[in-house]
């Protein structure tokens, strides 16, 4: 295989952004794409299999106009990157980057960084009901809040309904200080801390006097009809089936729902079926219901997070094969 030399400019504005402090992204493509980096004087020059040089190009060129749209580059995008370069899709990641939603309050552009959340954001603008299935850290929520808060201040939903099941997990809520609301407020925590973020807190505060943000959990959500709502149900593998259809069923006119979940993390007692689960085996052929399957590739926390995601996912793999086997045995 011959060995070729590619030399790719980039702004000194811009080098220590895409090469990472004491050149560690730069380290770190070297040793996925098998080729040898030189960044010197305003260059970048790759060494190696034609194969491999074109893809390290494409990296870079893909990374330097991140940096230049004002991104901060993160491990999160070198690795997705390097993941699209072995793919047909290897341009895509400058698409998902037009894709801005909303700003936090610090004016912070929230977009999808993945193709699964692209899938997921298109899916939430084009379905009334959309399920956001998958592993911790892929964004499900977050997003969710996000498109969320900016129908509402387009005016295109009236308030904001965020909902999830109140499990115990391990405690009993019984035996927790305070009145119901305070027992209950851990369990909807992360929603109040993605609307800080996102909205701020006085202006949550202020909707939330006035009606028109709603945190709730499901539990109150019997006897509703919901209309003219954007209405977020998280952790929705802690739902019971009768729970699951009784929030799809309260549903009004001019609504949206979103339902999140991870089925690698439920909290429901030994042998009882998952509201989520069920759903998806009943909805999965209606037109309007849209389904999104998210996986590790979609991870966006600290890559430690991909890691343990997948080491998991093979142990229980590897686990449900040996059930499987024992089961046929007897």
């Amino acid at each position: 295989m011959s060995i070729i030399e590619n030399i790719i400019d980039i702004p000194m504005e811009h080098e220590r952004n895409v090469c990472g402090e004491f050149d560690v992204y730069l380290k770190k493509i070297e040793r996925t794409l098998k080729v040898s980096i030189i960044a010197r004087d305003g260059s970048i020059k790759i060494i190696g299999p034609k194969t491999y040089v074109d893809k390290a190009k494409s990296v870079f060129n893909n990374l330097i106009e991140l940096s230049k749209r004002g991104n901060q580059i993160t491990e999160q995008n070198i690795d997705y990157a390097l993941s699209l370069s072995f793919t047909a899709e290897d341009d895509k990641i400058l698409e998902i980057d037009k894709d801005v939603i909303a700003k936090t309050v610090l004016g912070k552009p929230i977009k999808p960084k993945t193709l699964g959340q692209k899938q997921y954001v298109d899916l939430i603008r084009g379905k009334m009901i959309v399920f956001g299935v998958g592993p911790a850290g892929t964004g499900k929520t977050y997003l969710a809040m996000a498109m969320a808060i900016q129908a509402f201040k387009e005016g295109s939903v009236n308030r904001i309904i965020l909902t999830r099941p109140a499990i115990e997990a391990g405690e009993k809520l019984g035996f927790l200080p305070g009145d119901l609301q305070s027992k209950i407020d851990p369990y909807l925590r992360p929603l109040y801390d993605a609307l800080y973020q996102i909205m701020g807190a006085d202006s949550f505060l202020h909707n939330q006097e006035k009606g028109l943000i709603e945190v709730a959990p499901l539990a109150y959500m019997r006897g509703r009809t919901l209309d003219n709502a954007f209405i977020i149900l998280d952790e929705a593998q802690n739902t019971t089936p009768a729970q699951m259809k009784m929030f799809l069923t309260r549903i009004g006119f001019g609504s949206k729902v979103i339902v999140t979940g991870d089925q690698s993390q439920k909290d429901l007692p030994q042998g009882q079926t998952s509201g989520l689960d069920s759903a998806l085996k009943i909805l999965k052929n209606i037109d309007d219901i849209g389904i999104c399957m998210l996986t590790n590739k979609d991870v966006v926390r600290h890559p430690l997070v991909q890691k343990i995601v997948e080491a998991y996912d093979i142990y229980e793999k590897k686990n449900i094969s040996k059930d499987d086997r024992k089961r046929f045995r007897k």
